[in-house]
């Protein structure tokens, strides 16, 4: 999984070349080993190196617009497995869900969330926790390179020029006339909102270099450079060491998380491709415990409500009637009637 970023670094780099840019100053102003990086093996940059590397790149290169035209020039095979995974669907639509599925191989900034109505489709950009108060440079400089990469590259699968509805930022763009005759559509302010859409006529589109065969194969190279603890159900995982260690107490997501030795946005990522939260799934756990020890009998609401750690019985009897339309108090006195 490393080696994907090891790439994406590594074009970054080889794009600065061709821009007059010394791949080995970058490198020593943003404290990467380049040897390190030249050499086969894992290589993963810390998230210090990359926003240094973006900002080293934009100072060096006198463009504060590098991710954005770095995206322009970037083409798919560049991304290695992913790009021809990506290349290989059968339809646009395909091509897109695959891509906002891989982007966690990437980075770790943000997540793709794909949305669809009658008329357009669109991929929402949702920056991870941490960039949300106070985007970082290299969060900024990423966002412009993906949108500007799926614009171009989408049209690279397509035998007709592809234009966006729609694009979305929710600040002020620096140079608005660049971003639109990059982004082949002029951005717009929209608060909280990072986001590309296209016409819906584009969902069911042939990809002209499908390969279902070469698509298969790859899908499952990918699948198999991940943790073992990742090919499950992680709802089904995460539900089962909740209920077997119960007797430690509902444990946190990041707790949880080191136990399977991934981090906790992949753990959020997982669950939410399986259509539930943490929270979800903790809840469930409540709930069975919760009717557990009140079917026993032998325990004080206050007391279960302490094991499931509420702080106050009020806040558990509240979750308790949105699990089961009654309060504790109420679910005791139906059973010994």
């Amino acid at each position: 999984m490393n080696n994907h970023r090891k790439l994406f670094v590594q074009n970054l780099l080889a794009y600065a070349v061709q821009r007059d840019v010394s791949a080995q100053l970058l490198c020593s102003l943003s404290g990467i080993d380049m040897e390190l990086l030249q050499k086969s093996g894992e290589f993963e940059p810390t998230p210090k190196q990359m926003n240094d590397l973006w900002v080293n790149a934009c100072h060096v290169s006198n463009d504060q617009l590098f991710g954005l035209h770095f995206g322009e020039s970037l083409q798919l095979t560049a991304l290695g497995v992913v790009g021809d995974i990506i290349k290989s669907s059968s339809t646009i639509g395909e091509a897109v869900t695959l891509s906002t599925k891989l982007t966690h191989l990437l980075t770790d900034l943000f997540h793709i969330d794909l949305a669809r109505t009658n008329e357009t489709f669109t991929m929402h950009f949702i920056p991870h926790a941490s960039e949300k108060e106070k985007p970082s440079f290299s969060f900024l400089q990423t966002i412009d390179f993906f949108m500007v990469f799926v614009i171009h590259e989408m049209n690279g699968l397509l035998l007709t020029k592809l234009k966006p509805v729609s694009v979305c930022f929710p600040h002020t763009v620096s140079d608005i006339n660049e971003y639109e005759r990059v982004l082949r559509c002029r951005p717009v302010k929209k608060p909280g909102e990072y986001s590309i859409t296209f016409s819906n006529r584009l969902w069911d589109e042939p990809v002209i270099t499908h390969n279902y065969e070469l698509q298969t194969l790859l899908l499952k190279k990918i699948n198999d450079e991940l943790p073992s603890a990742n090919r499950e159900s992680y709802r089904s995982k995460v539900y089962n060491y909740l209920l077997t260690n119960s007797y430690l107490g509902l444990v946190s997501l990041e707790e949880i998380a080191a136990n399977f030795n991934v981090s906790a946005r992949w753990m959020q990522r997982k669950l939410k491709e399986e259509g539930v939260s943490y929270q979800q799934v903790a809840d469930d756990i409540r709930k069975s415990l919760a009717l557990y020890y009140l079917n026993a009998g032998n325990y004080p609401v206050k007391e279960i409500s302490y094991l499931l750690g509420y702080n106050e019985i009020s806040a558990f009897s509240r979750a308790f009637k949105r699990w089961t339309g009654t309060t504790p108090v109420g679910y005791q006195k139906g059973n010994k009637s």
